[in-house]
């Protein structure tokens, strides 16, 4: 794999010399994510490969061009898995690629994000130096965390080569539970249960303004899940799902099949707020997951708007699919500013790793 690093940092010193943006690519099923990138193609599927797997240390480095489904698939083997749920959105999906939008599933709500299980990368940063962080190699003498700086950069802070991250053994026993209920009985109920010592791992509303589902997903030993079952299915009446839909519903939430999702003539924006926040006063059709802390609409509203509704419940909105539309996917984001220390922190990070900007390809904001 010589030989390919060599490949990296030729094209890195080529375009540093031509003065031209490098836009990383890898699997490709990710590309639509965040605002038009510019730049030639930096591909990353020929570095791929697992480089060390430590089942008994719950930890696995991996290069950026590996595809997502056979790390899965050999973490399967030893019976371990990634807890936040990564979408793949294709079947090309990679490490780099999960990394790099730095996106979690249903599982994101009870066992925390990407970020969470990111312990150390190994990079080429913007002047073709490779740099290693984290883990059990020494910092940079920049002295930043950049193995937390690396998820959901969209490839515009430094080529990812390595990363190592921390799995978890697979729960014993999953069971997931079906309510109809409301919006705003849903949050008071996930938020009920999140603080009680139940083995939630996934949840989920899908409804309107007057209908709507809660499906609760358990995992965890067997003896709690069915515990956890009997004591919900006390307090509110409760459909079991059988295994096989259950898998598909949790499956079709990670990547986006779900009925709710695929009409693609619609912006499906994403925002992310206080989890005990009120149900948002609209009409159109809305997922409330991660104990209400993330929520979904579907529905042709301005940023303004947007900005608006997410302002009202103490969060951020991002339009995550905008398709035809020429709106910047980070347009309510940017209403709120860095303050002035946050942004000359930035500013430093990129300048340090990027200099010449050539990772700049417009993908995200400044």
């Amino acid at each position: 794999m010589q030989a390919v690093i060599h490949q990296f940092k030729e094209q890195i010193q080529s375009a540093i010399s031509a003065q031209k943006k490098l836009n990383i690519c890898g699997g490709g099923t990710k590309h639509w994510y965040g605002d038009g990138a510019a730049g030639d193609a930096l591909n990353t599927k020929t570095y791929s490969g697992i480089l060390d797997y430590q089942p008994e240390e719950l930890v696995i480095t991996v290069r950026a061009g590996t595809a997502l489904k056979d790390v899965e698939s050999a973490l399967a083997e030893k019976n371990q898995y990634f807890p936040f749920d990564p979408p793949h959105f294709g079947a090309k999906a990679t490490i780099g690629g999960m990394i790099a939008a730095g996106l979690a599933g249903p599982g994101r709500g009870q066992y925390g994000g990407l970020r969470d299980y990111v312990l150390g990368v190994k990079i080429m940063d913007g002047q073709a130096e490779v740099l290693s962080f984290g883990g059990n190699v020494m910092k940079n003498v920049a002295g930043y965390d950049v193995s937390r700086l690396m998820p959901g950069s969209l490839g515009t802070l430094a080529l990812l080569l390595d990363v190592s991250i921390k799995v978890l053994p697979c729960p014993a026993k999953a069971a997931t539970l079906k309510f109809e209920i409301p919006a705003d009985q849903a949050v008071i109920v996930m938020n009920t249960w999140a603080s009680q010592p139940l083995p939630l791992s996934a949840s989920a509303w899908i409804g309107d303004s007057k209908n709507g589902s809660l499906w609760i997903r358990l995992a965890g030993a067997v003896a709690a899940v069915d515990a956890a079952i009997s004591k919900m299915q006390t307090q509110l009446p409760a459909q079991l799902v059988q295994a096989s839909e259950a898998n598909l519903f949790w499956e079709s939430m990670r990547e986006q099949t779900h009925p709710f999702f695929t009409d693609s003539t619609v912006p499906l924006w994403r925002f992310a707020v206080n989890p005990l926040s009120k149900p948002f006063a609209t009409e159109h059709a809305t997922i409330i997951e991660w104990l209400g802390g993330q929520r979904w609409i579907k529905a042709d509203i301005s940023a303004a708007k947007a900005h608006e509704l997410a302002s009202a419940h103490q969060g951020y909105a991002t339009l995550f699919r905008h398709n035809n539309t020429t709106n910047s996917v980070f347009t309510p984001m940017t209403a709120n500013p860095l303050t002035a220390p946050l942004a000359i922190v930035q500013q430093r990070v990129r300048q340090t790793f990027d200099p010449h900007g050539i990772f700049q390809t417009g993908r995200m904001p400044l």
